[in-house]
């Protein structure tokens, strides 16, 4: 078998959830690496990690000293990914809204694609137990990021994706990004850079305990980055979707 994919999963406050993704990941059969990311939560999420670890090396954890925002995080956790050697790199959340049995199918992608988003709109709406508010904010926010950017992806803001390791290594170090916007700027740049991007589509729950803070500082930050990427210096080429459609310009 060839080796899988490295999971990274960046956690806050996720404890209970762990508990659960961690056994549902380690079953795929995939020969995946669980790479996890504690922001030192105070609930032990870090500490339920390094009991998964201790039983069983396909998991990892990488502690970091306090909370700095989802781009740190990610980018720490990336990079480390990297390091171990995989040829493919998964990342998703941690509060069971992304589906682990869909990790193969996003990795089986890869064959055609550079970056394969699990994409919650792609094949009409596919999100669980949303109040339409949040829902109209998530469909409106990747309408902006598109008109301003000009990717033609339909879901920008989605945090699950595989990556081809030589394409997120390409990507991760021009990240500048402190929040949700990382999401949005890792696309932009590897689109830039000629990766043939496939969105694949999946279905989005909403978390089942926890919830999910989205600070002022984010939201502003989202709405400039996009800005700043249409407006500075770009890689040479934009890239293409690999399969479902043109997204080159």
């Amino acid at each position: 078998m060839a080796p899988g994919p490295v999971i990274v999963v960046p956690t806050y406050q996720e404890a209970g959830n762990l508990r659960a993704l961690l056994p549902a990941l380690l079953a795929l059969e995939i020969d995946p690496l669980i790479l996890v990311v504690d922001d030192a939560s105070p609930d032990g999420t870090g500490r339920v990690a390094e009991e998964f670890g201790a039983t069983d090396p396909r998991v990892r954890v990488l502690h970091r000293p306090r909370k700095e925002g989802l781009g740190p995080a990610y980018r720490e956790g990336l990079a480390h990914a990297l390091e171990l050697g995989r040829p493919s790199v998964v990342h998703m959340d941690a509060d069971l809204s992304h589906d682990p049995a869909d990790v193969p199918r996003l990795v089986a992608a890869l064959a055609e694609a550079d970056l394969v988003v699990g994409s919650r709109y792609v094949d009409g709406v596919r999100v669980i137990n949303w109040p339409l508010s949040r829902l109209l904010l998530s469909v409106t926010a990747n309408g902006y990021v598109r008109r301003v950017t000009g990717l033609g992806v339909r879901d920008c803001t989605s945090g699950f994706r595989a990556w081809r390791a030589e394409t997120l290594g390409g990507v991760l170090t021009r990240s500048r990004a402190s929040g949700y916007a990382f999401l949005v700027e890792t696309l932009f740049l590897a689109w830039r850079q000629g990766a043939r991007v496939r969105e694949e589509p999946i279905v989005f729950t909403e978390r089942r305990s926890g919830r999910s803070n989205l600070s002022r500082s984010a939201v502003v930050e989202s709405l400039w980055v996009p800005w700043r990427l249409r407006l500075g210096r770009a890689a040479p080429r934009p890239g293409q979707l690999a399969g479902r459609a043109d997204y080159s310009r």
